[in-house]
């Protein structure tokens, strides 16, 4: 998130990194970094860490995050070269329950993330197209969670009901309202085939691999020793296209052998997901952060859409 949270402090941070992964934790910065989850750099005894903080409901559960987590430890411990995988608290356990959401802590890792143009390179397409299949060749780590759909067959419905009357819960929430209630038949026409698909997908999943669910640009980290993928909250066993959105925009798709229908499925599983989320963001309390201003650009984008 671009914003530093409100319900946790960094000397909070601090302090449960040096309880749990680094007793001589030292020095945390929180890094404005992302959307979705909060970040911090922790340093002491010569370890630099990077330390996640992932809320709960409604996209996670603390069970659902541990297993993600655990799941990548055992994917790079297989020797999956390409996993940043995090590391173990000293319960063994990958996450850490802090009240205001769950910690997680990878090492830090020295590269760069690259940038949209830099991800559309050949060569760098190349890298992911690799990474991506030796993820989708491992064996499913034990306890793995499975792909399921993230809003409901009632969900436009819902959100129609829901956006029939003003909402007063901060500055933005007229606009977000009135954003959604526009385009509510298009939210239940993408619905509908969402959820055709999703039957689909569910029809076949002895064919499902293991996913990282956005290995888009911003979670991938050019290293000196190669590529590697951060972020491993949504890993799950799904049909591998969920991982194919952004190769098929960066022009890959002559070298994948995607079925069109799964690649619809997981395109509308993003869209009506942040939807979701955005909706439960506009109707909560907010004062108009950066952070708010950039939840409604990202409503509108997804709105905007033409499937």
């Amino acid at each position: 998130m671009l914003s530093r949270p409100s319900f946790i402090s960094d000397d909070a941070v601090a302090r449960a990194v040096a309880a749990h992964w680094l007793p001589e934790a030292a020095e945390v910065d929180h890094l404005p970094w992302g959307f979705g989850a909060h970040h911090w750099q922790v340093a002491g005894g010569g370890t630099t860490l990077f330390v996640t903080l992932d809320q709960l409901e409604p996209r996670h559960t603390a069970a659902s995050l541990e297993a993600a987590y655990a799941g990548a430890a055992s994917l790079a411990g297989a020797g999956l070269h390409v996993v940043c995988a995090p590391l173990p608290a000293r319960s063994g356990r990958f996450t850490v329950d802090v009240g205001a959401g769950v910690l997680s802590v990878t090492p830090w890792l020295e590269g760069r993330t690259p940038t949209e143009e830099e991800a559309r390179e050949p060569g760098h397409v190349r890298a992911v197209l690799a990474a991506l299949a030796a993820l989708h060749a491992a064996a499913p780590p034990d306890g793995l969670s499975r792909w399921a759909p993230r809003v409901g067959p009632g969900f436009a419905d819902t959100l129609r009901t829901r956006t029939a009357r003003p909402w007063a819960s901060g500055p933005l929430a007229e606009q977000a309202r009135t954003a959604l209630a526009d385009h509510a038949d298009a939210i239940a026409r993408w619905t509908r085939r969402y959820h055709e698909l999703a039957d689909l997908a569910l029809a076949h999943q002895d064919s499902w691999v293991p996913t990282h669910g956005e290995p888009h640009n911003d979670n991938q980290v050019v290293a000196a020793h190669g590529l590697r993928l951060v972020d491993w909250e949504s890993l799950a066993l799904a049909p591998r296209e969920r991982d194919y959105a952004d190769l098929l925009t960066a022009g890959a798709g002559d070298r994948l052998q995607a079925d069109p229908a799964m690649v619809e499925l997981f395109a509308l599983d993003w869209r009506l997901s942040e939807i979701d989320e955005y909706a439960r963001w506009f109707t909560a309390p907010h004062t108009g952060t950066e952070d708010d201003h950039t939840a409604l650009e990202g409503l509108r984008e997804e709105l905007s859409a033409a499937l």
